[in-house]
């Protein structure tokens, strides 16, 4: 299998990463900071439509196909819409809902066969307090995934989406290193703890594995109960 992660570098990228070298042909994209692993990657502007475009194709010259991309981008901004400035808002929807339509934009051009998974949050299901902005941009995720999957199914590509809860990560640090925060968050989860990336890796692993291949245009949740449970 030719596996191509946008991402790699973060919390899920990295552990993603660990579970797929030596079972998937890998070839990884980061933005800010560089991966320790083995494995071929590259700079990858995921806002950008040209440097995703580019990176598609660079999987397709080294394989001959790419059977599956999964993009990780992500921000979290936690405040109430009427304190977001333009360029947090702007910031928020390229990072998240920009960068999602690049790689579907990329795939519908250059791909078959390929399971492509996009990222959303489980706040996108219910209201939470503070949580405006990150949902306007992955509730988009959604929509996107959903209208992909019926206009490429032609091409047999696949597009779903996966919504965390709270997982414990860098880009979550902020909360999670908080030992009040911490626990009031855990309190709201059914099964009181925060995700780990494994959760949320696994997720990924199951979509893109070729044998689930009448899967597409789904959103899975994976939060520990946040969304479905009081």
């Amino acid at each position: 299998m030719n596996t191509l992660i946008i991402g790699a570098a973060g919390g899920i990228g990295s552990n993603l990463v660990e579970g797929l070298m030596g079972t998937s042909n890998l070839l990884l994209g980061y933005f800010n900071s560089s991966l320790n692993v083995p494995v071929e990657s590259h700079q990858v502007d995921a806002t950008d439509f040209k440097s995703v475009h580019l990176f598609v194709e660079k999987g397709l010259e080294k394989y001959g196909s790419v059977d599956a991309i999964v993009c990780l981008p992500g921000s979290l901004i936690l405040k109430p819409a009427h304190r977001c400035t333009d360029e947090e808002f702007e910031n928020t929807i390229n990072t998240n809902l920009k960068s999602s339509f690049s790689v579907v934009r990329a795939a519908g051009a250059l791909l078959k066969n390929s399971s492509i998974v996009l990222m959303s949050t489980a706040a996108a299901s219910i209201g939470l307090s503070n949580h405006e902005l990150i949902v306007s941009a992955k509730a988009g995720v959604e929509g996107l995934a959903r209208s992909a999957a019926k206009t490429y199914a032609r091409k047999n590509l696949r597009f779903n989406t996966i919504s965390p809860g709270m997982v414990e990560t860098p880009l979550t640090s902020s909360i999670t290193s908080n030992e009040i925060v911490r626990k009031a968050s855990e309190k709201m989860h059914a099964l009181q703890r925060i995700g780990k990336p494994r959760d949320i890796s696994n997720m990924i692993k199951f979509l893109i594995n070729p044998e689930n291949d009448w899967i597409t245009g789904q959103n899975f949740i994976v939060d520990g109960g946040l969304s479905s449970t009081k």
